[in-house]
Order: structure tokens, then C-alpha cells, then sequence
């Protein structure tokens, strides 16, 4: 670690918690990775090493306020994030999803299974970036509760359920051909993604437009100024995630990295 981020900062689950916790390093570190990796599949080093070195990197969640446009690698999640620029697995796929209650968690994990097993390319790597409404599901149920998420203009969603953990996720482990388990159409959610070595990325941007948005509803029980209303969201962003200080932008450095667009 370089130093560059206070070694505080994520929630301890993956977003049911009742209010913030804040961890140390080492507690943040075993909270992500309880969350990732147990699903990789054999062969899978260097995506193995990647969602080892993405626990290990910190993730600030103690923010009082942020400014409208991020002008500072402490602003976001920046050492998380140079982890993935600097992937070497093959392919590489970045998906844009952008509807709370679209069909992307059932085509990335088809995308993974067709990679993995039909193309044999264990080390598949799909980076997952989030805005518009699907940027609500990196947001953890705390926030939905304190802020009213689920009664925003257009939610087809009263909880944050991408969130919950499906029965088929302990179920036929390591066995790709069972219809009900782990890799079926029985799991498709955010919980199933992380297990596989997914990687989730929020938008800083989509973060303050929706400060704005809550802040003109009066949707702002502590009454903030939209600056720290905007740095309260983001600490409720669940640990697993990467905050950047932008994703249209993200996506764009993930291509010149070498990563294929999907959408």
C-alpha cells in the first residue's frame, strides 16, 4: 500500500447491514474476499491473484464531503482500480449496464460459463460498470432504507435485492452442468458475479446526480448540503465495489487497456 488512503473504510457485509461499519485493513480485506473468488473455476491463476489483490486494496468509505467532478486519487478508489488496468488474464470484457432491473446478471453469467467452459479461458475477466438505475444495486440496503431508493421516479424495486445471496449459490460447486446450481439461471444476481471474480464499478458521477436528485425531493434526513449528501452514498457503496471519480470515462481507459466493450 502506498499510503494514499486512510486505512478505513467498507461496510463488513455486502450491504444488509443496519448502519455503517468501518473496518481496518485487514477486516475490509477479509470482508471482500469472503464475498469473491469461491466460485473461480480450475485454472483460474491470474484471476485467482487479481481478486486476491483487489481484497488487499483499500477502499475509502469515510468520506464528509466530495466535489461535483473527483480531482484527486483519494477521491476514489484509485489503487482498486489500477489493479484492473493492469490485468494481464485473457480476454478481458468490459459490460455497461445501466437498467436496475435489466437482464445483465443472466448474460454475464452466460458470457462467463461460454468463455470458461466452451472457449477454455479460465481467467476471464468481466468488469461490470454500473450507472444510470442499475447503479442502485451497488448501493447497500441501509441506503435504500435511509434515503427511500425504492420509491424513486421509475424503481421497479422496493429492496435491493440484486444483493441477496441465492440458495443456488452453495449448490453444485465445481459442477458446471448442474440446471440448479451455482452456475445456472437459479443464480444470477450481484453476489454470484463477485464468487466468480467480476469485477463491480460505480460512478461518481451517477453518485452526485443522484445526491441532487434526493436533496431537491427532500429525500435528506440529515438535512446535508448535496456535497456531503453526495459522501454519504458513497460510503454506502459495498465494499466489493470500486468506486471511480467517473464511468463513461472508466470504460474508456478500460479499452485502451485492452478490455472489449460490451453492452
Amino acid at each position: 500500500m502506498n499510503g494514499l488512503y486512510k486505512r478505513r473504510g467498507a461496510l463488513k457485509t455486502i450491504g444488509i447491514a443496519a448502519g455503517t461499519v468501518f473496518l481496518n485493513a485487514a477486516g475490509q480485506s477479509r470482508a471482500i474476499a469472503a464475498e469473491t473468488a469461491s466460485l473461480l473455476p480450475q485454472g483460474a491463476t491470474r484471476l485467482a491473484e487479481l481478486t486476491r489483490r483487489l481484497a488487499a486494496a483499500p477502499r475509502r468509505r469515510d468520506f464528509k464531503s466530495v466535489p461535483m467532478i473527483l480531482d484527486d486519487r483519494e477521491q476514489w478508489d484509485y489503487e482498486a482500480l489500477a489493479e484492473v488496468f493492469g490485468y494481464q488474464g485473457q480476454p478481458r470484457q468490459v459490460w455497461v449496464n445501466t437498467d436496475l432491473a435489466g437482464q445483465w446478471p443472466d448474460a454475464m453469467r452466460n458470457a462467463l460459463n461460454t468463455e470458461i467452459w466452451s472457449f477454455r479461458h479460465p481467467d476471464t475477466l468481466l468488469v461490470a460498470a454500473t450507472h444510470g438505475s442499475a447503479h442502485l444495486a451497488l448501493l447497500d440496503q441501509a441506503a435504500w432504507n435511509k434515503y427511500a431508493l425504492g420509491q424513486l421516479p421509475g424503481n421497479k424495486l422496493t429492496s435491493n435485492t440484486q444483493l441477496r445471496k441465492l440458495p443456488a449459490q452453495s449448490i453444485g460447486v465445481g459442477d458446471h452442468r448442474n440446471v440448479a446450481g451455482a452456475y445456472s439461471t437459479q443464480d444470477n444476481s450481484i453476489p454470484a458475479l463477485l464468487a466468480r471474480g467480476v469485477v463491480f464499478m460505480t460512478c461518481h458521477n451517477a453518485i452526485w446526480e443522484l445526491a441532487e436528485t434526493l436533496h431537491a425531493a427532500g429525500s435528506n434526513p440529515d438535512k446535508l448540503a448535496v456535497d456531503a449528501l453526495a459522501a454519504d452514498l458513497t460510503n454506502h457503496v459495498i465494499p466489493q465495489a470500486i468506486v471511480t471519480p467517473g464511468i463513461v470515462a472508466t470504460v474508456l481507459e478500460l479499452q485502451q487497456a485492452g478490455f472489449h466493450y460490451a453492452h
